[in-house]
């Protein structure tokens, strides 16, 4: 080394979730599931018509990689757009660009308004979201909340990459719903997969995926409020852990 120079060596990704099995029963079960999964997709575009009306909510998680993928493999008329909140980690930032490069094609990227941002630091300081609930909620709104309505003017329908095993506030999770805060309808066609399931298809298929999923952070979102979890902690365990896990969301996705 020179110059004062030094180097970290990071510790190797060791997260045995993000390699399951791939057993002759699981990839039947993932092809099969992927076959209904196009078929779902299909339908969407035929019944809410194939100019873009139907858009599609990457936040590059592995389950949305997984929508990803099939939707431009496919070359399906769904719209996908991700929410860069100003606060996302590098590898989410990596990951669009390693999107846009292997599938030649350019995400619609929405941004919180900055004037709304400038005022809730000023008045309330850089990380206020960990003093309140109620600072938190603020901050989630004005940086996904906000723009996801943006995203949704003039749609019929959007996607999520959801799945009701994910956390306590998802058991329940139809495949189909009617989001009444925003006006239109809801799909969750991942409700029913696992995540052994997500990962297989991501490993068969070769799909991009965010690097920190390697380091033990099954979800994720920005970076000041994702952490890294123990292993069969809740896949959500890492996502706001200061607060109740049963009912902890970001306002994305609560019922109105």
């Amino acid at each position: 080394m020179s110059g004062g120079e030094f180097s970290v060596l990071r510790v190797a990704a060791s997260n045995p979730a993000t390699r399951p099995a791939l057993t002759d029963e699981r990839t039947a079960t993932v092809a099969a599931k992927r076959a209904a999964l196009l078929s779902q997709l299909q339908q969407m575009v035929a019944e809410f018509g194939d100019q873009h009306e139907v858009t599609f909510a990457n936040s590059m998680g592995a389950e949305d990689m997984v929508l990803t993928d099939i939707i431009l493999r496919e070359h399906l008329p769904i719209e996908i757009f991700s929410l860069d909140t100003g606060r996302l980690p590098v590898e989410t930032y990596d990951l669009i660009a390693e999107v846009e490069s292997t599938y030649a094609t350019k995400l619609r990227i929405l941004f919180p308004r900055f004037e709304t941002v400038e005022r809730y630091v000023q008045t309330n300081g850089m990380n206020a979201f960990y003093e309140s609930i109620e600072l938190r909620k603020a901050c989630c709104h004005m940086r996904k909340v906000e723009p996801l309505g943006r995203a949704l003017q003039g749609k019929k329908a959007w996607i999520t990459g959801m799945r009701a095993q994910q956390s306590a506030t998802r058991t329940d999770l139809p495949l189909r719903e009617f989001d009444a805060g925003n006006k239109l309808e809801k799909f969750n066609p991942l409700t029913d997969w696992t995540e052994k399931e997500v990962w297989a298809y991501i490993r068969l298929h070769e799909v991009p995926y965010n690097k920190l999923h390697d380091q033990f952070y099954p979800s994720i979102g920005c970076a000041p409020c994702t952490r890294s979890v123990a292993l069969g902690e809740d896949v959500r365990a890492g996502r706001w852990w200061w607060e109740d896990p049963t009912s902890k969301e970001c306002g994305l996705h609560v019922k109105k």
